[in-house]
């Protein structure tokens, strides 16, 4: 079977059992139910923090884990199946109760105790997932531990449909290769995220998103554009807003903007690129 080892758990010592039976390996593990503790935790391809950065977690997110060794934890995401090793501390035991609420501010603050005087435990971003299980005062108390402010959370199954508006959120959210949260934010990961709140599967990286043939319409790159289509060209994403302006994350801002289509393409034609497909959801 063909592989790919950021959406199948694969290693020559190691693999997801799932996989038993198609590909070699000297173990197979179910692996175990597992959830993200720390607030905005790094998945990266190899189990060093000098490794590149593939794809972020949030808080609260469940994942799969195959291996917990030397402060690693090698991981697969419910949510959209990617594979990396994220740190140890960031992952602990399965919650059984689904979440209930969801982070809507861009990031807010899990406090130790119901008072916005009290030095937060961490920042949660946006689509953090929160297990609410009664409320103080103004504040949320989460299953997970300690509090959120109330007006920076809503029920989980509150969608966004207006997916090009959660992208605005990000504007001037600095530019960060696998980034997926406020801290910093990449291309894919912007898309994936505002389709994710507006209740939208995807995936994760750009060349996932434009091959995927579950996520809505392929159509010529030259087709007249609507709001929300994903534009594509080599190794970068972006969504339309309209038929004249575009919003993305790229390195040539090193920040989300929004700017007119026409200085995009002139841009690609500078390096001799072009827009290659457009994909409506």
């Amino acid at each position: 079977m063909k592989l790919d080892r950021r959406l199948h758990a694969h290693r020559p010592d190691l693999a997801d059992a799932r996989l038993e039976g198609r590909i070699s390996s000297d173990r197979f593990t179910a692996g175990e139910a597992a959830t993200i503790t720390g607030g905005v935790a790094d998945l990266r391809m190899a189990p060093s923090r000098s490794a590149a950065l593939d794809a972020q977690l949030w808080f609260g997110e469940s994942v799969r884990m195959y291996e917990k060794r030397d402060g690693w934890a090698w991981v697969q995401a419910e949510r959209d199946d990617y594979v990396g090793y994220t740190p140890a501390e960031a992952v602990g035991t399965a919650i059984a109760t689904a979440p209930t609420h969801q982070v809507s501010a861009l990031a807010t603050y899990r406090f130790p105790e119901p008072s916005i005087k009290a030095p937060p435990l961490e920042t949660l971003p946006l689509g953090a997932q929160l297990r609410v299980r009664g409320e103080r005062e103004e504040f949320l108390e989460l299953g997970q531990g300690g509090y959120v402010f109330a007006r920076h959370a809503e029920p989980s199954d509150r969608l966004w449909p207006d997916a090009p508006a959660t992208a605005l959120r990000f504007l001037g959210v600095p530019y960060l290769w696998g980034g997926r949260s406020f801290l910093g934010i990449d291309c894919s990961g912007l898309v994936q995220t505002s389709l994710l709140l507006a209740g939208v599967s995807a995936p994760r990286d750009s060349d996932m998103l434009r091959d995927d043939e579950t996520l809505g319409q392929a159509l010529p790159p030259d087709a007249p554009r609507k709001r929300g289509d994903l534009l594509f060209s080599p190794g970068h994403v972006v969504m339309a807003l309209d038929g004249e302006e575009i919003v993305h994350a790229n390195a040539f801002h090193l920040a989300t903007v929004r700017e007119p289509f026409a200085a995009f393409v002139a841009r690609l034609a500078s390096r001799g690129e072009a827009v290659t497909s457009l994909r409506r959801p």
